[in-house]
């Protein structure tokens, strides 16, 4: 199988990676038990679109965005969750398998205070993670680092 574009990316950065086929999921936990991780340790690449443009926001997976923070780090009044083919168009993956790395346009990333050490992620494609060192990805992708979450779930 030929280099995804976020191997590629990855790669253009020097940014060390390891992608795993983990097959299906039908939830977060079953994702983390496939993979050996801890809930909060898959982290969540979300599009999100303003008015003039787009952003990501990488959010723990016990966690949801919270939009008056996520509003206040990017400085807009307005924030939504684009309909999956505008998030498709804009990135070029599919929802469920979306990555900063290799994305068609590399829009501003904004990751939450709270991700810390290995996490997985997107790779790219259905049934694949990508895991990564957070301070190693964060740094590569320039992300502004911001309390962007609400609380952990239960």
């Amino acid at each position: 199988m030929s280099m995804g574009r976020a191997e590629a990316d990855a790669a253009e950065r020097g940014l060390e990676i390891e992608i795993v086929e983990r097959g299906p999921a039908g939830s977060l936990e079953e994702a983390a038990a496939r993979l050996g991780v801890a809930p909060p340790e898959i982290v969540k690449t979300l599009v999100v679109k303003g008015r003039d443009g787009f952003w990501f926001a990488l959010v723990p997976g016990d966690r949801q965005i919270s939009w008056p923070k996520l509003r206040a780090a990017i400085g807009v009044n307005k924030l939504q969750l684009p309909p999956a083919e505008q998030a498709f168009e804009a990135t070029g993956y599919e929802r469920g398998t979306i990555v900063p790395l290799g994305s068609t346009t590399a829009w501003p990333v904004f990751a939450d205070a709270s991700i810390r050490g290995r996490i997985a992620m997107g790779a790219g494609w259905h049934g694949a993670s990508l895991l990564v060192e957070s301070a190693d990805l964060i740094r590569s992708l320039e992300a502004t680092v911001a309390d962007i979450c609400t609380e952990p779930e239960g």
